[in-house]
């Protein structure tokens, strides 16, 4: 697929074109519908957080949504495409070793940050936890497809990505919230297998049951998905609202989360790139980890945050995967089409 890259125009243009460059080019910044209800939310919870018996209500409802989500997902999840990707093992290796490995490390290494003041110790555990997270399905298939790269090996990484990280996030959040000095419950690693295992395996285990059903009602489910996710972050940041993030956190502050986000990103983005041609694969392969290696999933990393924080400032700790969420989606928005646009004559994307 050819899709114009999205550059800044060109001062020698006409003016009309010049315009109708410039309004593309910053269309293609503009924030997705999911971001924007994210938005909404947190402003809704900000106005009229949950309080007094709402916060039990709240809870329960957050409960079963996240019971549901993670049943869903386990019931879309192809675990043909995995296998059938297994194959390319140096391309998987190299998306996992770059999702579970090489993010965790950068996340070590920013806690200098918290001293020099950059970040607060609740923001520097949200980019942490951020790094332990799996790669995004989605997305990361999508940007795929648009830069024409490797597809299958895409839907096989990112879906593997997905399946260990449902046991290698949790037991990397206790590590280095250990090696950062915070406090971990090993309460919290039965919370997760209760509450997001549990329920992936059941969705698994009735797939051949209602895998069609499911997969003839994407349309209706999708919205699922995202109320699920909506729910969560509406109870997570009541409870910051509860106990004041707003005094806590002001717009400097905000501009340095975004900051050092955007600088994680580049940086894995870089690397994820150089490696991939130092091991001399080929385009549509490296295109598949460049987008799988780079992304942080907020679908599952909420819910996991509201159950492995339980009692901490949750609202706090998920702020920097929102903001990280946008920057991703707009950063590889941008170098899809930069990869799609530099395609040689009559190359064919992989599938």
């Amino acid at each position: 697929m050819s899709v114009p890259a999205a550059t800044a125009p060109d001062p020698s243009m006409p003016p009309s074109h010049k315009s109708s460059t410039v309004l593309l080019w910053l269309a293609r910044l503009k924030p997705d519908t999911f971001t924007l209800l994210l938005v909404g939310t947190v402003a809704l919870a900000s106005v009229l957080p949950a309080k007094g018996g709402m916060i039990g209500v709240a809870n329960g409802a957050t409960d079963v949504a996240v019971f549901l989500l993670f049943f869903l997902y386990g019931a879309r999840l192809s675990r043909e495409a995995v296998i059938g990707g297994l194959t390319q093992w140096r391309l998987h290796l190299l998306v996992t070793l770059c999702t579970f490995v090489l993010f965790p490390l950068v996340g070590l290494a920013l806690k200098p940050l918290v001293n020099l003041d950059i970040l607060t110790p609740d923001l520097y555990l949200g980019v942490l936890f951020l790094c332990t997270l799996p790669s995004t399905v989605q997305s990361s298939i999508a940007f795929t497809s648009i830069a024409g790269g490797n597809v299958a090996a895409a839907i096989c990484s990112a879906s593997a990505s997905n399946l260990l990280g449902m046991v290698v996030t949790p037991v990397l959040v206790g590590l280095l919230l250990s090696k950062a000095g915070a406090g971990f419950s090993a309460d919290a690693l039965t919370s997760v297998f209760v509450q997001l295992l549990l329920p992936f395996v059941l969705g698994q285990v009735l797939r051949g049951r209602i895998g069609g059903w499911v997969a003839r009602n994407k349309k209706v489910l999708g919205p699922v998905d995202r109320a699920s996710i909506l729910l969560v972050v509406y109870g997570a940041f009541s409870h910051a609202v509860n106990e004041g993030i707003w005094h806590q956190l002001d717009a400097a502050s905000l501009l340095k989360v975004v900051l050092v986000d955007g600088a994680l990103l580049a940086l894995i983005l870089v690397i994820t790139t150089l490696v991939s041609r130092r091991l001399h694969l080929s385009r549509p392969d490296e295109i598949a980890v460049v987008f799988c290696g780079s992304k942080k999933s907020l679908v599952s990393g909420i819910p996991m945050a509201n159950v492995l924080f339980a009692g901490h400032a949750v609202g706090m700790i998920v702020l920097p995967l929102m903001l990280f969420h946008q920057i991703q989606l707009m950063v590889c928005a941008v170098l899809a089409r930069r990869y799609a646009a530099s395609h040689p004559p009559g190359y064919v994307a992989a599938e």
